[in-house]
């Protein structure tokens, strides 16, 4: 990367950093684009620079994970399962520190209309993103069904198949990631220790591996010892 362009990266992340800092100490909704600027030091025309409202500059977390993310399924085999490379991105962000940023916000962002909006046009641009990733791997999709290459009926139902098949599967993706954050929020709440955030991370892990299995559902728990001796002592009693 040039000098300039390290400068505009380092600008980002200050902005972002001072987001989420005015994020935890006022809430979302309770601080202003002047104040961002402020925190980061820079003027208020520096910040539309880089992101159109509060909003935007706090739904940069999000985006910023899930970019890693793709830039991790993007450095995956070409000839890969699309599935298996989404599942090694997920476990290629290793440190548990990584979803610590993502998490946080999540937690802070609950029960605020605004920012769910946010979070789920950041979650519905990382699908397009998965789809514009799995369509290079593809020479059908690269150019998307019903175009003057695809001139052939059967030629044209390939693409159609394939274009359905990588956006389910895109949206099937996203949609188990934003399964295993509910999940671990209810579990965990907003605790970010390692320990929670080791939880995250598996339960993201294993949201991949139940869009794998077809979605076959948790194996049925068997009766413990002492729930199983119940009946027989109730019959004794009757007895």
């Amino acid at each position: 990367m040039s000098r300039r362009e390290l400068n505009k990266a380092s600008t980002r992340q200050s902005i972002t950093d001072s987001t989420l800092a005015l994020l935890r100490q006022h809430g979302p909704g309770n601080f202003t684009v002047e104040d961002i600027a402020e925190a980061a030091g820079i003027s208020r025309r520096t910040f539309f620079n880089y992101f159109s409202s509060t909003e935007a500059a706090i739904a940069s977390v999000t985006n910023g994970f899930l970019d890693s993310a793709l830039e991790l399924f993007r450095q995956r085999p070409a000839d890969e399962p699309i599935l298996e490379s989404a599942r090694a991105a997920l476990v290629g962000l290793a440190d548990p520190m990584t979803v610590a940023p993502l998490a946080e916000l999540f937690g802070l962002t609950q029960g605020n209309p605004l920012m769910a909006r946010s979070e789920l046009e950041a979650w519905d641009h990382c699908t397009e993103q998965i789809v514009a990733a799995a369509r290079e791997r593809s020479p059908r999709t690269k150019q998307g069904p019903g175009t003057e290459q695809d001139t052939g009926t059967e030629q044209n139902s390939g693409a159609e198949q394939e274009e359905l098949y990588v956006r389910a599967l895109a949206g099937s993706v996203v949609s188990c990631g934003k399964a295993a954050m509910d999940v671990w929020f209810r579990r965990c709440g907003p605790d970010l220790s390692p320990g929670s955030l080791a939880i995250l991370r598996q339960l993201l892990i294993d949201s991949m591996g139940l869009l794998g299995s077809g979605f076959a559902g948790p194996a049925p728990v068997p009766p413990s010892n002492e729930s199983s001796a119940k009946p027989s002592t109730r019959n004794a009693e009757r007895s």
